[in-house]
């Protein structure tokens, strides 16, 4: 029951560390982020590439790992980067953000095939969206939007992935393919998890505290 229970506890713990926590850009949501970061691209390349590399032929996966990276890009034109923590707010607009709230649905509802064969990818999902949701609960508390459609937004949104799962699990058509959705799968995680590590620095300076969050992040996913 975890693979169901612990994506939707994600979104409600980033609400709760939303409340609590004044400054959207704080420190201590960047340094969450790049252990989220750091924490979901070791647990893909432990637990995700190699299965895929070893059901599918290795140039095909490459394909379809790349078409996840493209996807990405390409839900990134509508949610401006929300998947790694890019929300800005316009206090002026007060229309529901339909292209943000549709892209991070889609996201988060691929990210639940991930975690049908591999269970401890459940945690790296639990890590990444807890700093995700707690930086889109304060970008929509921010905002003007009404306070039923900050709650149907979250609700939605934290109930995507684990429809994901769901599907993957109980449609045979989606079992057939499994392989493929998780080097799509990959292919996002790619994009998401290194935008947040490699994203420049301010001044472009080393960082020690987000370098040991991200050694952190790998050496738990390792232990994992």
């Amino acid at each position: 029951m975890n693979k169901f229970i612990f994506p939707f506890l994600a979104v409600v713990i980033g609400f709760v560390l939303a409340q609590i926590t004044s400054k959207q850009k704080s420190v201590n949501t960047k340094l969450l982020l790049s252990f989220s970061g750091a924490f979901l691209l070791a647990l893909t390349l432990f637990e995700l590439l190699p299965e895929v590399y070893h059901h599918l032929d290795s140039k095909l996966a490459g394909v379809y790992i790349v078409s996840g990276i493209l996807l990405q890009l390409v839900l990134e034109l509508f949610s401006k980067g929300a998947e790694h923590g890019h929300v800005h707010v316009h206090k002026e607009d007060t229309t529901f953000p339909w292209s943000l709230f549709i892209s991070l649905c889609l996201h988060s509802f691929l990210e639940g095939f991930a975690i049908h064969d591999h269970n401890d990818m459940v945690y790296g999902i639990l890590i990444h969206k807890i700093p995700v949701a707690a930086i889109i609960t304060m970008f929509l508390l921010q905002s003007e939007y009404k306070k039923i459609q900050i709650a149907g937004f979250l609700t939605v949104f934290a109930l995507m992935t684990p429809l994901g799962t769901l599907i993957s699990t109980t449609s045979e058509a989606v079992a057939h393919y499994s392989q493929v959705f998780n080097a799509i799968v990959i292919g996002v995680f790619f994009h998401i998890s290194t935008t947040i590590l490699f994203e420049s620095s301010d001044g472009h300076k080393f960082n020690l505290s987000k370098f040991i969050s991200i050694i952190l992040g790998v050496g738990i996913a390792y232990l994992i």
